[in-house]
């Protein structure tokens, strides 16, 4: 029986291979759809899973308020790990990573660049699950000078020697470390990536009791099963007890005090699997994901898939009157309904096969292209990953029940009598026709939402790019490896200087854009130590704001010529409203306190007009200018066309100095672009599914199309015959699409508007969304189904009538 089932299944595929082929296709980009998403979603849940200990391992983080300013960051301070562990019984282990960026480091005669370096303490191998291949990770790390590697850069320095026992030098202090162990590598899913990982005991500042200064990221151990807030609901105590005696010496202030003020200073803590989807801190291991964006392309791939199956629907209900005859024979000759069920259901499974088979193959041809689209190195590896088929066939399973179960409920329920007598054009009742016409307006939902969102998207993108930073961002080359050169630097500088192409070059590590120099500043004004204010400083030279291109609304920029000022400061628009200074800031003072009891006071020599140093999700917050030297990186300002000769020119300069060394560079333009690669990717990923929503869209709007068409053909006859035109006939036929269209866009447009403006709420600066945005959308949508539905009208509104009624 069963084989009889998909014999007929086959012949009813083949003889229809229009349908079939449009029901497979819809099918197959619905399921594929849903893997490629599916994969994405399982990438960005499984990072830091793989530790053994993942659900017991959580990670301190710092949380400053001051004078309405706040700072959320990922590290802490070094005493932290060792303070809890011996404070709180709780704490079964705490570990403390320092990152120290990538140092050239040399082994013999070879000289390498680009190894991301870590300091970590002795314990950190046994809190992650990084096994080590050669060495012992109890004792691996616990004298100074000792690193473990990596695979891959022991394959880079080693070739295939054994690793262990050779010995490196990192540049940051020209020390030799030895090679005590390795490992394979850091998985991609990790929320950390490191080549060498050093000990901890080498860093003579890690030892120190300073609660002023945070550069440790820390790690906790916490018993199975503990809730980790009842450790978090603690640490209120450790904040009376070791930071308020340091903040009172370099405030002149109690922690009471300071709270009086509106400000407060806070540890917390995050689970470990958390840090990935919902870390939004200052200075943090690498990028991180958003739950947000995880939630909404989960929704896509439903929705896609909801759409297939819809399609699946609509399109074996059109071709319902084709076999109505079959049904009604059949059930003469004494098929039961649920025995025709089964029937239909096979061909069902059939289908779905072939769609689920097309799927895969498409996942492997376009997992490339999604890959860099989402910034992912994806795999459908079904044998690294052997569940992966069973849930693939599962899932095609629930996929033929969710599509195939109600259109062969409709098929096994046509009356023998009606069909066999011919009445059976079998349009099915108004609650058939009122649910298909529902589905249909759930899939121009779906696209319309993502049109909307797409549009969106880009309009934030468009407003970043022609945003007015407060700085001219073109033709600003940054050299940010300078420092290598030494007390060649200098020179360096001044050959640039002489270069006619080059308008300024500028000494400072600290950028408006990409990676920079960070610092916090938290300076009172006045001779007025209550009224502190937390500023982000920026050291700068003279040329610095000539060559970003940044205008003085009050007082002058520093000058070589006025000794007095390595005492001076210039404010930003806000810091100098932060601080009272009143309209007139020059001339004030402004005062900071070390941890050590010493005042050092600066005078205000000018004001910046304010300007974007972070991204336009947050506002711009007060800045202190000091001049100051900041080594390391040269920003140079070109005033010519020919970029690439003055690149060359650079370069050969480079080369007479440092021979040995690449030469580096990066403009601030691509910088600035690359601060919004997320938003990005979500506006391209939005735009390719929502290309995919409607075209699969479209076909269901063409299924129920012929549906329509195939159930009207009679009443099209007579209204020919009664003299009804080819174009009357057509807006007939079109007119209940339409309906079912715009209900879509009504019902879309407040939905897409709050999600999108759930979405702009992370942009301090950002666009309005206005009213043209949804009529575009619609207008689209309702040009995008008439087009898929005048090929059915048409070719209806042509046949020839009598071929409709000579059944009558």
């Amino acid at each position: 029986m069963l084989k009889n089932y998909f014999k007929i299944a086959w012949r009813n595929l083949v003889r229809n291979k229009a349908f079939s082929a449009i029901n497979i296709a819809g099918l197959a980009i619905g399921l594929a759809t849903c893997l490629l998403i599916g994969l994405f979603v399982l990438d960005e849940l499984s990072y830091d899973r793989f530790n053994e200990k993942a659900d017991r391992i959580v990670r301190v983080w710092f949380e400053g308020k001051i004078q309405g300013n706040s700072m959320s960051e990922a590290h802490v301070m070094p005493p932290v790990a060792a303070t809890l562990r011996a404070d709180y019984p709780d704490v079964q282990e705490a570990t403390r990573l320092r990152r120290m960026g990538t140092p050239d480091i040399t082994y013999g005669q070879k000289t390498f660049r680009n190894n991301d370096v870590a300091f970590v303490d002795a314990n950190f191998f046994r809190v992650f699950t990084l096994p080590l291949l050669k060495g012992d990770a109890k004792t691996a790390l616990t004298q100074p000078n000792t690193v473990i590697v990596t695979q891959a850069f022991a394959q880079t320095y080693f070739g295939s020697a054994d690793p262990i026992g050779k010995v490196i030098t990192l540049k940051t202090d020209n020390k030799p470390y030895t090679v005590t162990g390795l490992i394979d590598r850091v998985p991609s899913n990790a929320h950390f990536h490191f080549d060498v990982f050093a000990s901890m005991a080498s860093l003579p500042e890690a030892a120190k009791s300073d609660w002023m200064q945070s550069e440790y990221f820390t790690y906790l151990v916490l018993p199975d099963g503990y809730d980790y807030r009842q450790l978090e609901a603690k640490l209120p105590q450790v904040v009376e007890k070791y930071i308020s005696p340091q903040l009172q010496q370099a405030m002149g202030m109690t922690i009471s005090q300071f709270r009086q003020k509106g400000n407060n200073l806070s540890l917390h803590l995050q689970p470990l699997t958390d840090i990935h989807l919902h870390g939004d801190f200052t200075g943090d291991l690498s990028p991180v994901g958003d739950i947000r964006y995880v939630y909404l392309f989960g929704a896509i791939a439903l929705f896609m898939l909801l759409i297939a199956c819809i399609n699946f629907m609509n399109l074996s209900t059109a071709t319902a009157t084709k076999r109505a005859r079959e049904v009604g024979v059949r059930k003469v000759m004494g098929s039961s309904k649920w025995g025709l069920v089964r029937q239909f259901m096979g061909e069902s499974v059939l289908l779905t096969v072939v769609s689920l088979l097309l799927a895969v193959g498409l996942v492997w041809a376009t997992l490339p292209f999604f890959g860099r689209l989402a910034g992912k190195t994806l795999s459908l590896d079904f044998l690294a990953t052997p569940w992966l088929l069973p849930v693939l066939i599962g899932f095609g399973g629930l996929v033929s029940l969710l599509a195939g179960l109600y259109p062969s409920v409709v098929l096994a329920s046509f009356k023998p009598v009606s069909v066999l007598k011919g009445a059976g054009s079998l349009v099915g009742t108004k609650r058939g026709v009122g649910l298909r016409g529902g589905l249909v307006v759930f899939q121009f939902l779906v696209s319309v939402i993502l049109m909307v969102g797409a549009t969106v998207v880009y309009r934030q993108l468009r407003f970043i790019q022609d945003k007015k930073l407060g700085y001219d961002k073109e033709q600003v080359i940054v050299l940010p490896e300078t420092g290598y050169l030494g007390q060649q630097e200098a020179f360096f500088r001044d050959q640039l200087r002489q270069d006619s192409r080059i308008a300024h070059v500028s000494a400072s590590g600290y950028l408006p854009a990409g990676p920079s120099n960070n610092n916090n500043f938290t300076v009172y004004p006045d001779d007025k130590p209550t009224q502190v204010v937390l500023t982000l400083r920026y050291d700068i030279d003279d040329q610095y704001l000539p060559a970003m291109g940044m205008r003085m609304v009050a007082g002058r920029n520093f000058s070589p010529a006025f000794a007095t000022d390595s005492s001076g400061v210039i404010l930003n628009q806000t810091a100098a409203r932060a601080l009272g200074l009143g309209r007139n800031p020059l001339g004030h003072t402004i005062s900071r306190n070390d941890n050590r009891g010493g005042t050092r006071t600066y005078r205000v020599i000018g004001v910046v007009r304010d300007f974007h140093f972070r991204s336009l999700r947050e506002r711009i917050s007060p800045l202190v200018m000091v001049f100051d030297k900041s080594p390391g990186t040269l920003i140079v300002k070109a005033r010519t066309t020919d970029i690439a000769g003055l690149l060359a020119t650079m370069q050969q300069q480079w080369a007479a100095l440092m021979p040995d060394r690449p030469f580096a560079y990066s403009f601030l333009n691509e910088r600035y672009q690359e601060t919004y690669v997320a938003e990005r990717r979500t506006g391209q990923i939005l735009g390719f599914f929502a290309g995919l929503t409607i075209f699969v869209a479209c076909l269901g709007l063409f299924g129920l199309a012929t549906f329509t068409a195939e159930a009207r053909t009679k009443e099209i006859g007579v209204r020919k015959v009664l003299g009804a035109s080819v174009a009357s006939v057509v807006a007939l036929l079109s007119k209940d699409f339409l309906k079912l269209v715009l209900i879509a866009i009504v019902i879309a447009s407040p939905l897409a508007w709050y999600a999108m403006n759930r979405w702009l709420e992370d942009f301090a600066y950002r666009v309005t969304i206005e009213w043209w945005v949804f009529a575009l959308a619609g207008l689209s949508a309702v040009s995008i189904a008439l087009l898929t539905v005048s090929f059915q009208s048409i070719k209806a509104a042509l046949m020839n009538p009598v071929k409709s009624l000579r059944s009558e």
